[in-house]
């Protein structure tokens, strides 16, 4: 997993409400078991036509949007089944930030799990950060982790707060399988000392 320091990159808005997983990734992409592949399918059913062309309209078929690596969202962002595609489709696309009032609780944690920071801020910090997004592709965002900062293309400084366990783990780009290797040698070490005292094990 990449770390995550400091993002500075376009932010889309996505003011919708009780954006759910189906709507992130609908359940007929959720054959595979790969975290690679879903992003061109990410909000599939908002982003495309029934004949597969892009709807125009929709905010990451816009040029000022297809790169963005940030999404400020509406409220209750991630909510319905707990499926991880959902954080794999965001993930996979380039985004590596959601920030919105609320989330649901799985998808919120399966967000750092999968190397996406997931920013809860107060509705009027939301709406500027929302309007500035609206800016286009000439409106920056910069999102310090370290120093738990937002900073808008005005120069404005917003505070969030975020576990400092899963904080550390962003920054030092562990997942699940990273956390457990940072005790490989522990590991090692009572594997063999039980080999020795179990050796028909």
């Amino acid at each position: 997993m990449d770390k995550f320091e400091k993002l500075n990159a376009v932010a889309a808005p996505m003011p919708l409400v009780n954006i759910d997983t189906d709507m992130i990734i609908p359940k007929i992409f959720l054959k595979t078991i790969k975290r690679s592949g879903l992003g061109v399918n990410l909000f599939d059913e908002m982003r495309y036509n029934r004949d597969g062309t892009e709807i125009e309209d929709f905010v990451l078929n816009k040029p000022q949007y297809r790169a963005a690596e940030i999404l400020v969202a509406g409220d209750n962002f991630g909510c319905g089944s707990s499926r991880e595609h959902a954080p794999w489709a965001i993930a996979d696309f380039g985004i590596k930030c959601v920030i919105s009032t609320s989330f649901a609780d799985i998808f919120f944690n399966n967000c750092f799990k999968n190397g996406i920071l997931p920013i809860v801020l107060p509705q009027e910090q939301v709406d500027l950060l929302m309007a500035d997004a609206e800016k286009g592709s000439n409106a920056r965002m910069t999102v310090d982790l370290e120093a738990q900062e937002i900073t808008t293309s005005e120069g404005e400084v917003i505070k969030f707060d975020v576990d400092e366990f899963k904080k550390h783990c962003l920054l030092n780009g562990l997942d699940d399988i990273g956390l457990t290797m940072e005790k490989a040698g522990s590991i090692d070490t009572f594997e063999a000392a039980a080999a020795q005292s179990r050796p028909w094990v």
